[in-house]
C-alpha cells in the first residue's frame, strides 16, 4: 500500500518538476506531462517480476520511474546531459534502460506494441517465462501496428499485455470523435480477454494487471486492459503558451475530481504519508542537483549510437 503511494508521488513530484524545468530553459522543447495517470504505471509495474519488460510512449516518464529507474539519471536525460538514463540522446520521449527490463520509450504512437510482442515471443523461445506489458493511449487504437500485433500475439499465444491507458483525448481529439465501436471490443475481435478497469486506482489497476500476468505466464496468451484515467495537464507543455481551448473548466474539474495520489495517499496514515512526502522530496531534490551539475554530450560524439559497429 504504501509502497504505491510512493510510486504515484514520486511519478506526480517529478512531472512537477519537470514541468518547472521545461519553463526556466533546463528541458529544451518541451514534454508531455504524465500528471493524473499515475495509478496506471504503478499498479501495472508493481505487478511484474525484475525479468519482466516493458514499452512506453512519448508519455513514458511515469512508467519508467514505476519500473525502478534513477530519477537523477531520467531527469538528466530530459536535460540532455551525459549522465542521462541514454547519455542525453533520447531525451524525453525516447528513455530506455536495459538492466531494468525497459526496451524504451517510443514517439510514434502505437509501435510499441510490436516491440513488446516481439520481445515476449522471443523470451518464450528462450525457455523464460517473461511477461512483456507494453503501454498507449487511445489515440493508438487506430494504428495498424497495434492491430498487427494483436492478431500475431493472439495467434500464437504471447505473453504480452496490453495496457491501453484511455485518458479521453489523441492530442486534442476527444476519443469519441475517433474511435468507432468500443475500445475493448477492438482487441476482443482478435479473441483476446479484454476488461475495462479504474485507471485512477493504483490498487485496482494492481489487482487487474495481477490477474493478466498471471494467465500470460501460464501461458494462456495476450490480455488487454483498458485503464481508464484522465490527464490533468497538457498533452505537451507546448499548451502552456498556445492555451488550446478543447476542455472546459467543468470538464477539467470533473477530471481531476479523482486524483490517483489523494485516493492511494487517503489508504495511509496522515503521518506516514508525509514521511514519504519527505522523502520523495529529498530524492528530487538530489536529482535536480544530479542533473544540474552533469555535463552535455561532446558534440565531438554526436555520432555515437547511431550506427552499429560490426566486428
Amino acid at each position: 500500500m504504501k509502497d504505491l503511494y510512493r510510486t504515484v508521488r514520486l511519478i506526480r513530484r517529478f512531472e512537477e518538476r519537470a514541468i518547472e524545468f521545461v519553463r526556466s530553459g533546463e528541458i529544451v522543447g518541451g514534454i508531455h506531462p504524465y500528471v493524473g495517470q499515475e495509478a496506471i504505471a504503478a499498479g501495472v509495474c508493481a505487478a511484474l517480476t525484475p525479468d519482466d519488460v516493458i514499452t512506453s510512449t512519448h508519455r513514458g516518464h511515469g512508467h519508467v520511474l514505476a519500473r525502478g529507474a534513477d530519477p537523477s539519471r531520467l531527469l538528466a536525460e530530459l536535460m540532455g546531459r551525459e549522465t542521462g538514463l541514454n547519455k542525453g540522446r533520447g531525451g524525453s520521449m525516447h528513455a530506455a534502460d536495459f538492466s531494468l527490463g525497459i526496451l524504451g520509450a517510443n514517439a510514434i504512437v502505437g509501435a510499441a506494441a510490436s516491440i513488446a510482442t516481439g520481445a515476449a515471443w522471443a523470451y518464450r523461445q528462450q525457455g523464460r517465462d517473461t511477461v512483456a506489458i507494453t503501454f498507449f493511449g487511445d489515440g493508438a487504437m487506430n494504428e495498424g501496428m497495434l492491430l498487427e500485433a494483436f492478431n500475431l500475439a493472439a495467434l500464437w499465444r504471447v505473453p504480452v499485455v496490453f495496457v491501453c491507458e484511455n485518458n479521453g483525448y489523441a492530442t486534442t481529439m476527444p476519443v469519441e470523435s475517433a474511435v468507432a465501436g468500443s475500445i475493448t471490443g477492438r482487441a476482443e475481435a482478435f479473441g483476446i480477454p479484454a476488461y475495462l478497469v479504474d485507471g485512477q486506482d493504483p490498487e485496482t489497476v494492481l489487482q487487474a494487471t495481477m490477474a493478466a500476468v498471471a494467465r500470460a505466464r501460464a501461458g494462456d496468451g495476450p490480455t488487454f486492459l483498458e485503464c481508464m484515467t484522465y490527464r490533468f495537464d497538457a498533452h505537451h507543455t507546448f499548451e502552456h503558451r498556445a492555451r488550446l481551448d478543447y476542455r472546459s473548466a467543468d470538464q477539467l474539474a470533473f477530471g481531476r475530481s479523482r486524483d490517483p495520489v489523494v485516493i492511494q495517499g487517503s489508504r495511509l496514515p496522515d503521518d506516514q504519508r508525509a514521511r514519504l512526502d519527505a522523502e520523495v522530496e529529498a530524492v528530487l531534490d538530489a536529482a535536480a542537483e544530479f542533473a544540474l551539475r552533469s555535463a552535455h554530450p561532446d558534440p565531438a560524439d554526436a555520432l555515437e549510437c547511431l550506427y552499429a559497429v560490426m566486428p
